[in-house]
């Protein structure tokens, strides 16, 4: 097995996805609320979120949802705003969001670089958000490749980022391994042609991805060893 370049997701893989996405949901909820928690709880089930037990219901949209996928959703329920206004605030709690490392990501991703491997994120959230996400952890100037679903490239389960970063980097699909946490991460990677590794730092299941993926993996953290590196 020959992997060149490794295409990740964000939310789920290289960060944890409850403590982002659930600080995210409670702050959003209550600021389009107004501070009103009966409210805030309302439009939280609105989207999938429990926000008495700050947690999500496994469909819930934001789970691999992009920005307007979300607000498409929430618009309704919130007559005052428009969408552009509804995905700018979205966006802006998003990038405020809280990340917790899956691994500590500076050695591991240095680690994959130090072997020649080419790098990307894909990710169903903006692009913005995803910069200030990366760039907070001092990673952001270890990819070579960095696309939102604003990006220009479409979203997952669609394969366009995915084949936008085998051309950027140059590489052919099938030497580029996709790691996600969700069935659109991994659905999109065999649409790609590439390898797909799932991981378990996410809400889904090792039986819900293992029928899309070649390897399901705790964590980031193991893949090179998966890779003999």
């Amino acid at each position: 097995m020959q992997i060149d370049a490794i295409l990740f997701d964000k939310d789920g893989t290289l960060f944890d996805f409850a403590t982002t996405w659930e600080t995210f949901a409670c702050a959003l909820m209550m600021k389009l609320a107004e501070g009103d928690h009966t409210r805030a709880a309302q439009l939280g089930e609105v989207i999938g979120f429990d926000l008495h037990a700050r947690r999500y219901h496994p469909d819930s949209i934001v789970i691999a949802g992009t920005p307007a996928e979300i607000v498409e959703v929430l618009a309704p329920s919130i007559p005052g705003m428009t969408k552009p206004e509804l995905i700018d605030m979205l966006n802006h709690e998003a990038s405020k969001a809280p990340q917790a490392e899956a691994v500590p990501l500076i050695p591991f991703l240095d680690h994959l670089r130090g072997q020649g491997i080419k790098l990307g994120v894909a990710t169903n959230d903006a692009e913005a958000p995803a910069r200030v996400h990366l760039g907070g952890a001092g990673v952001q100037d270890r990819f070579d490749f960095i696309a939102g679903s604003d990006s220009g490239h479409g979203a997952k389960p669609e394969p366009g980022q995915l084949l936008a970063f085998a051309t950027y980097v140059d590489v052919a699909p099938e030497h580029v391994a996709m790691v996600g946490d969700s069935t659109h991460d991994l659905i999109a990677g065999r649409a790609a042609g590439m390898r797909t590794v799932g991981v378990l730092t996410g809400p889904a299941p090792v039986q819900e991805l293992a029928p899309h993926a070649d390897v399901v993996l705790n964590n980031i953290g193991e893949i090179p060893a998966w890779l003999g590196l």
